[in-house]
């Protein structure tokens, strides 16, 4: 089977294109021998099946992280690849776009963002810019699906230009710069309210009043979102439908072992979800109905976030704070998927770049950052008392969240390096993306966590 590997820097919508391009037969994986995830994918091109494969962002084919380094061996195992570029920041992308061309790989080009940078006063001669680099390039919105088709129809124009050669990193910029100056030009533009937005969003004061606006406002969505799913999908499914058939089962087996194993113990003469501990009972209330609809909820929230183009911004945003708990900016996004789930937390430790910085993350993590099914159980327990207790909670983890990273600071040897993070401009996030994203990750908690939940209760 052909594998087509899409390839560019991080934050240029590979993630919407590839969703474009496999619809819902998605599979997310780790590469062998690493925790960098990607994600892939089959589609039909004239009748044949191929295989998609998004690869982690990249700057180069020289890589400098784990990711990087698992870009470019997806590469070297290409078929075709498919460079999305990023239409409103040519110049830095071609620097890859070269790389690649430099390469025995037939390449077709992506020139995504086509209406932000329309939008932005940037005109580009597509045609002139396919004549220079000697490959396919075709304008595309992902996250609206234009120009999608033109992409697949050109698929098998796909080819490996002969006038690029290997050169230097000096000789590149060169010819970036000659490129850029032939097929680009920018018109004049005043600064815009959404820039204006961009910019406070990462300015200390007032990046981090909107910060805290937008936490607050994300954790009540997902508790909005979790206690209406539990009221009006999994309780119902419980209550009305799988209890009466629990009850038949527990008049089957009557008393005995095999009842305390699968059903538990009967409270008051009826099952309790919450109490009778039982496999089939408890063993599955707990995870799917009371813990899996947060689950849901924290998922599809934080992937609204990461597709914003949020989330970089609060990685810079902390990145002070972070460096005097050793750590930088990037820690944010473990306690992030932390709160979903301490595992894929605990596997986005792996993006830091030093021993020190892996240990306090992971440290803090596991003392002072509640999973969302730990999170769940204080909604249920507290929120009929109400939100400020629940607060209460959030606002003594922090504190020792702090406090343990300020000593383990101190204690653990070791350096805490710089942050180097690009900050992309803010995007609609595409409801198909975000819905794909949310569902993997549910899928991943469905199959890896819920098991160890299971076993808990069967010990208990």
């Amino acid at each position: 089977m052909k594998k087509i590997v899409l390839m560019g820097n991080p934050n240029v919508g590979k993630s919407v294109v590839f969703s474009r391009l496999t619809g819902a037969d998605v599979i997310a994986s780790n590469y062998p021998g690493t925790t960098v995830d990607f994600s892939k994918g089959k589609m039909r091109i004239d009748g044949k099946k191929v295989e998609i494969i998004d690869a982690p962002g990249t700057y180069s084919l020289e890589p400098t992280n784990k990711a990087e380094e698992v870009a470019a061996k997806m590469f070297k195992d290409a078929d075709v690849v498919i460079n999305v570029v990023d239409a409103t920041n040519l110049e830095r992308n071609l620097y890859l776009t070269l790389e690649l061309l430099e390469k025995d790989k037939p390449i077709i080009i992506a020139l995504n963002l086509w209406d932000e940078a329309k939008h932005l006063g940037i005109h580009i001669d597509v045609e002139e810019l396919e004549r220079m680099l000697g490959v396919p390039v075709v304008p595309t919105v992902a996250i609206t699906g234009e120009g999608i088709k033109t992409l697949v129809s050109r698929i098998k124009e796909a080819k490996s230009p002969d006038h690029i050669k290997p050169t230097s990193d000096e000789a590149r910029w060169i010819e970036i710069g000659s490129i850029i100056k032939k097929i680009e030009r920018v018109e004049h533009r005043h600064h815009s309210i959404a820039d204006r937005i961009a910019d406070a969003t990462i300015k200390p004061f007032t990046g981090i009043p909107v910060a805290a606006v937008i936490i607050l406002f994300s954790f009540w969505i997902v508790r909005l979102i979790g206690e209406n799913l539990i009221a009006y999908v999994f309780d119902p499914f419980f209550y009305g439908w799988y209890k009466p058939i629990m009850l038949q089962l527990s008049n089957l087996l009557g008393s005995g072992f095999l009842h305390d194993i699968v059903i538990g113990q009967l409270i008051n003469g009826d099952i309790d979800f919450m109490q009778s501990m039982g496999l089939l009972t408890t063993g599955l209330y707990v995870p799917i109905g009371a813990v899996l609809p947060y689950i849901i909820a924290f998922y599809f929230i934080l992937s609204l976030l990461e597709d914003s183009g949020y989330l970089p911004r609060l990685s810079t945003l902390v990145d002070n704070v972070f460096h005097k708990l050793g750590m930088h900016g990037h820690g944010i996004i473990s306690v992030f998927l932390g709160l979903g789930c301490n595992v894929p937390g605990a596997l986005a430790t792996r993006t830091l770049e030093t021993r020190k910085q892996r240990f306090i993350s992971a440290t803090l993590l596991a003392i002072a950052v509640p999973c969302m099914a730990q999170t769940a159980m204080v909604f249920g327990a507290l929120g009929k008392y109400g939100i400020k207790y629940i607060i209460m909670v959030f606002l003594t983890l922090g504190i020792l969240y702090i406090t343990m990273g300020l000593v383990l600071n101190k204690l653990v040897k070791g350096e805490s390096p710089e942050i180097f993070l690009e900050i992309p401009p803010y995007h609609r996030p595409s409801l198909i993306a975000v819905t794909k994203k949310t569902w993997m990750r549910i899928r991943w908690f469905l199959k890896d966590a819920i098991p160890f939940l299971f076993l808990g209760v069967f010990i208990v």
